[in-house]
């Protein structure tokens, strides 16, 4: 995967992230005229471009900026979304949780805004390959914008399919051919039947699920088809702490739940896994329970067509300045 250079003076078209006064954070497209108004005075791009990452500049006030590259952390939290985001600290445990290698084979539904195609074009390199599914095109679209604007292309071991995984998996990948599958659907188990097609015996599935009636559907789906290890589950919290000399407490703020991870190991095929002890009985949920567990009860969030488009448009606009500054354009040598 190509990516905008980690180092090296600012050049237009890159993406910068801004410290200002109080803390408050601005990430910017670098245009030769371009300029960020704030109610602290005016920034002009200009005093940005050619300097090194980790510069100081001061706006028409007086007032003092650091500028540097936005990690890939800081990237997803402010890029344009199409559908929410997976948080870098699921991100991270889905990496660990899957076990993704580089060169691995991954399988991922769906795209929503592109956050977690990044970490795991990142994690895969080079040779290995993602194949991202998606229903809606605008959310591809979003998505695809937004790993472009990161990388400054849109990498040639990526591939986007719009439409149903079920329905599409077995044209895109060959059975058990596919090493890693990971599932962001309000519904992953209508999908576990053709992953567990596609998984090679060893294959790991991670489902990131919202709801605790969620996360209890798709486990016992799971079991249900005996064709996977017991499926383990976990969520995770992140707490900052406040660290100045010996002031050391935790922060009053923490990113809590965000969503539930569940994984389990796809087994040789003919292979029966040992029966587990302590399984809750069938008897402990009933129809009326499973009712409750349809997406239509679980619900999910809508997004309005025109702020849809909105933020097509905003992510498209960062991905031609990606392009622009990989390009070296004639502005970027200036």
């Amino acid at each position: 995967m190509t990516s905008t250079p980690p180092r090296g003076p600012f050049r237009v078209g890159d993406r910068v992230q801004l410290t200002g006064p109080k803390g408050r954070l601005h990430t910017i497209t670098l245009r030769a005229e371009g300029e960020l108004h704030t109610h602290h005075g005016v920034l002009a791009h200009t005093s940005l471009i050619g300097q090194p990452d980790g510069s100081v500049v001061t706006n028409s006030s007086g007032h003092e900026y650091l500028a540097l590259r936005p990690l890939l952390r800081d990237f997803v939290m402010s890029m344009p979304r199409g559908a929410a985001i997976v948080y870098p600290k699921d991100a991270a445990q889905i990496l660990a949780e899957a076990d993704v290698f580089p060169g691995a084979v991954v399988v991922e539904a769906g795209v929503g805004s592109g956050a977690l195609s990044l970490w795991l074009l990142r994690a895969i390199g080079a040779g290995g390959r993602l194949v991202s599914f998606e229903r809606r095109s605008e959310f591809a679209d979003v998505a695809r914008a937004n790993v472009e604007t990161f990388t400054g292309d849109e990498p040639a071991n990526w591939e986007i399919v719009v439409g149903d995984l079920v329905e599409e998996l077995p044209n895109a990948v060959a059975p058990a051919s596919v090493d890693r599958v990971v599932l962001d659907m309000l519904a992953p188990w209508e999908c576990i039947d053709a992953v567990a097609d596609a998984l090679a015996p060893g294959g790991v599935v991670v489902c990131y699920v919202a709801t605790a009636t969620q996360l209890s559907r798709v486990a016992e789906y799971i079991r249900g088809t005996g064709l996977f290890t017991e499926p383990d589950a976990n969520e995770t919290m992140v707490r900052g702490w406040h660290v100045e000399g010996l002031a050391v407490r935790p922060d009053h703020r923490m990113v809590a739940h965000t969503g539930f991870l569940l994984w389990a190991r796809r087994l040789a095929p003919g292979a029966v896994a040992p029966e587990v002890k302590r399984r809750a009985s069938k008897s402990s949920y009933g129809d009326a329970d499973v009712e409750l567990w349809t997406p239509g009860a679980v619900g999910d969030r809508d997004i309005t067509d025109k702020n849809l488009r909105k933020r097509v448009r905003e992510a498209r606009r960062a991905a031609d300045g990606a392009r622009e500054a990989a390009s070296g354009g004639p502005e970027a040598s200036a």
